[in-house]
């Protein structure tokens, strides 16, 4: 399955899922409706309150200030001032609930994208930059809060104010109110035809800060490497190129989302022109009063005024619509590794069958082609073969890390596909030449991956780390289960780090272990402790072996030949050399 986010990008099949998304994110907020509609309705309060100023104005002009009746004009203006103090008041208001519903939302958005990211198979995360992910779940987000709590609310409550000036405007005088309207009409055009070149333009720019930040990452991650090779330049050159594409996109994008403040601005100046030339006209003619066209004027920087403040807030929007576009990529996807609903058992089967199993990846060619095996219960196999042979491939197919192209795999008789991934988990154990640890202690690591001791005790560990034969290993570290593990940096050496992946996998008691090239970085008295650990398993667990070196193998019940898509048995530990030998020299 293709699981490539910038090449899924814009396809019709993604915009349905965007839809899907969209629904997604008004789910997440679902919570939010009460406190989401309260605040429009103080928006609403706040916008009339706000259209009573200039009425107000144009009658005290009209009615007091020209008759010279001041007691009124006081009374007006202590009255404008309470209703202005109460505008204040409730616009305060709502940016107090909206800031709270946007953290609230970032909080509920991060934890959806992070839990879906979760439920994703190990082919997505090969296909995907982690630096892009992260800016994802950071930056993306952080746009569309920052939309939601600052700008959404500041542009309802200029949607309201507009459009109550617009009604102000109409009902005062018709053809001046039309007159002073016709520059929107322009506006709304000129909006509509260029919002997608700006929604385009902050979507390239969130892409190349996504690039940017995966170059950070993989260069951080691997400096070690950088300093050995002295390859600074290398990295400094890639990071420069995508430093320089990402100020490419940034003054590109923020050129776009500025066009929209001086056309809007020319737009407002026009219109209180047109209002100002005709409406003296209709003052000289006897048609309109000073006071009329005092607060008509007035209106109509009422609905311009929040029209120049839309100029900023629709850039905002297309910022977050953006962001938003690149997070529902990720919610939109579906893991290729569904639970299916057949748990028929074929009791013929062995322990594990693979039946007719064919595997490619995306985008590249055939790994495995129509293998056949069996593994019988409660004995040894070992897997050999030149590099890039399958034999990872194989032991990922078994674990279930990848679903196969065509074909099934069967465990204890049952389609590996039908088991949850508790299921799956509590019968499998995986070690892997590059163990997967976290930051924290030895004891963390250990308990990951088995729920049934996490409640334990040092000494209730110890005691069963005792009754595995794993206590020599743990004396490996100086302060015990509470020697601090670190994934990166020189805390602990890489066979450190097997030692403790080899003590998870082995406390669990599996039904099937799989051991790939898990000795690689041990050294030779240090694995022939661990073989006589794995002896000490349960008879009945299958033990898979990958490994290149032949001593870790010749005590195997039986020994496969993995080279060019086949799976062969190789017999003795001799043929499984020249077949090796053989296959070294093709490849």
């Amino acid at each position: 399955m293709n699981y490539n986010l910038n090449q899924t990008a814009g396809t019709a099949e993604q915009k349905k899922s965007t839809l899907a998304a969209l629904k997604k994110l008004l789910h997440l907020i679902h919570e939010e409706k009460r406190t989401i509609i309260l605040a429009m309705i103080i928006i609403f309060i706040n916008a009339g309150l706000s259209l009573l100023g200039p009425y107000l104005i144009g009658h005290t002009i009209d009615t007091y200030i020209q008759s010279k009746q001041f007691h009124g004009v006081i009374i007006i203006s202590a009255l404008l001032l309470g209703i202005y103090m109460t505008a204040f008041v409730t616009n305060y208001s709502q940016m107090i609930l909206m800031g709270g519903v946007g953290q609230r939302m970032l909080f509920s958005l991060r934890n959806a994208v992070f839990n879906k990211l979760q439920e994703f198979p190990v082919d997505f995360f090969n296909q995907n930059k982690a630096g892009d992910l992260i800016s994802r779940i950071n930056n993306d987000t952080d746009k569309l809060n920052m939309f939601f709590s600052q700008s959404l609310m500041q542009f309802i409550s200029s949607i309201f104010t507009m459009v109550g000036a617009g009604i102000f405007l109409l009902s005062i005088n018709p053809e001046l109110g039309s007159a002073a309207l016709l520059p929107a009409l322009v506006i709304w055009i000129f909006t509509r035809s260029v919002s997608p070149w700006v929604k385009r333009r902050n979507a390239a720019n969130l892409t190349s800060l996504g690039g940017l930040s995966a170059e950070i990452q993989e260069s951080l991650n691997n400096f070690k490497v950088i300093i050995a090779f002295n390859r600074r330049d290398y990295f400094r050159k890639r990071f420069n190129e995508a430093n320089q594409k990402n100020y490419t996109t940034s003054v590109s994008a923020g050129l776009a989302n500025n066009i929209f403040t001086p056309v809007y601005g020319i737009s407002s100046n026009i219109g209180q022109l047109i209002v100002l030339s005709f409406g003296i006209y209709l003052v000289m003619t006897g048609k309109f009063t000073i006071g009329l066209l005092i607060g008509f004027l007035a209106y109509v920087n009422s609905f311009y005024h929040p029209l120049r403040q839309l100029a900023g807030l629709w850039a905002s929007f297309q910022v977050a619509m953006a962001g938003w576009d690149r997070i529902s990529q990720i919610l939109s996807l579906e893991t290729n590794l569904d639970v299916t609903d057949d748990q028929n058992t074929d009791p013929s089967a062995s322990y594990l069958s693979f039946r007719n199993v064919s595997f490619k990846y995306p985008n590249g060619k055939e790994v495995l082609h129509h293998v056949c095996f069996d593994l019988e219960q409660g004995k040894t196999y070992a897997f050999v073969g030149p590099t890039g042979g399958g034999k990872t491939t194989t032991a990922s197919l078994i674990a279930r890390l990848y679903d196969a192209t065509t074909g099934s795999v069967l465990l204890d008789g049952r389609d590996i596909r039908s088991y949850t991934p508790e299921e799956r988990t509590a019968k499998i154990g995986f070690i892997l030449q590059e163990p997967f640890l976290f930051t924290g202690t030895v004891r963390e690591n250990i308990i990951y991956g088995n729920p049934d001791y996490q409640n334990l005790s040092n000494d209730q560990l110890t005691v069963l780390i005792h009754e595995s034969g794993l206590e020599s290993l743990l004396g490996r570290f100086d302060g015990g289960l509470d020697s601090k593990v670190q994934t990166t940096g020189d805390g602990i050496s890489l066979g450190q780090k097997q030692l403790i992946a080899f003590m998870r996998s082995v406390l669990r008691k599996p039904e099937l272990l799989i051991l790939d090239e898990a000795t690689a970085n041990i050294d030779t008295i240090t694995e022939q402790l661990l073989e006589n650990i794995l002896e000490k398993l349960p008879a009945t667990t299958t033990k898979v072996i990958i490994a290149h070196r032949l001593n870790t193998i010749e005590n195997a019940d039986e020994i496969f030949f993995v080279n060019s898509g086949e799976i062969l048995r190789a017999g003795s530990l001799d043929d499984a050399v020249n077949l090796l030998l053989h296959g070294i020299r093709e490849s």
